[in-house]
C-alpha cells in the first residue's frame, strides 16, 4: 500500500477529504479481511474495526454536528446516518464475537460491507457534499485537526514499533474504540480551540 494513503501521513487538510479518503481505505480493508485467513483475517478485521471506529465517531462528534447547523434539512440528513452508523455498529459487534474462519463470519462481512458503502455512498452524496458548499475552507481545515487526531489511533497497516501503544489504545469491543476515539477528538478540538494545536 502506498505510504501516503495511510491515515496517519494523509496530507489532505479538508476534513471532507480526508473523510472520503479514509472511505477507500475503509472499502481496501474489506477486501483485504476478504482476502485472507487465519491470524491474518482476524489481525486485517482488527484494522477495519479500528479504523471504522475512529472514522465514524470523528463524524458523530465533529462532521453531524456541523452539518445540524449548517444545512438545510441538516437534522434529517443527520440523523439518517446515525440510524445507518447505529445498525453498522450493531454488525461489528456480532462480528467481534465470531469465529473469524467460519462461513457465518463471511456471510456477516458481507452485510456489514454493503450497509457500509452505501452509507458512504449516502454520506457523500447528501452531507459532505452539502457541507462543502456550506462551509470556509477555514471551517473545513479546523474540523480536520479532530479527526487527524483520531485516525493516528488506527493505522491501517502495523509500523515496527507503533502497533502495540495503539493496540493498547485501541483494543476491547468496537464500543470501547469508540469511546476512546471520542475522548480523543473532544481533546484536541479543545486543543486547537484554545490555540494550543495551531
Amino acid at each position: 500500500m502506498d505510504r501516503k494513503t495511510t491515515p496517519e501521513v494523509m496530507q489532505e487538510n479538508d476534513v471532507i477529504d480526508l473523510l472520503v479518503r479514509q472511505h477507500t481505505l475503509i472499502r481496501d480493508l474489506f477486501d483485504e479481511v476478504a482476502r485472507c485467513e487465519g491470524d491474518e483475517r482476524r489481525e486485517a478485521f482488527s484494522r477495519l474495526v479500528r479504523l471504522l471506529a475512529v472514522h465514524e465517531t470523528a463524524e458523530e462528534e465533529i462532521v453531524h454536528p456541523y452539518a445540524r447547523r449548517k444545512l438545510v434539512g441538516g437534522d434529517t440528513i443527520v440523523d439518517n446516518r446515525l440510524q445507518e452508523e447505529e445498525e453498522a455498529k450493531e454488525m461489528l459487534s456480532r462480528l467481534d464475537d465470531m469465529d473469524a474462519a467460519s462461513p457465518e463470519f463471511m456471510r456477516e462481512l458481507d452485510r456489514l460491507r454493503a450497509a457500509v458503502f452505501a452509507h458512504a455512498a449516502a454520506e457523500e452524496r447528501y452531507e459532505f457534499s452539502e457541507l462543502k458548499a456550506a462551509t470556509s475552507e477555514g471551517e473545513r481545515r479546523a474540523m480536520a485537526v479532530g479527526v487527524k487526531a483520531a485516525e493516528a489511533m488506527a493505522p491501517t497497516h502495523p509500523h515496527p514499533g507503533t502497533e502495540s501503544a495503539t493496540k493498547n489504545l485501541l483494543i476491547g469491543t468496537p464500543i470501547a474504540m469508540m469511546d476512546r476515539a471520542r475522548d480523543v477528538i473532544r481533546k484536541a478540538m479543545g486543543k486547537h480551540e484554545s490555540g494550543e494545536g495551531s
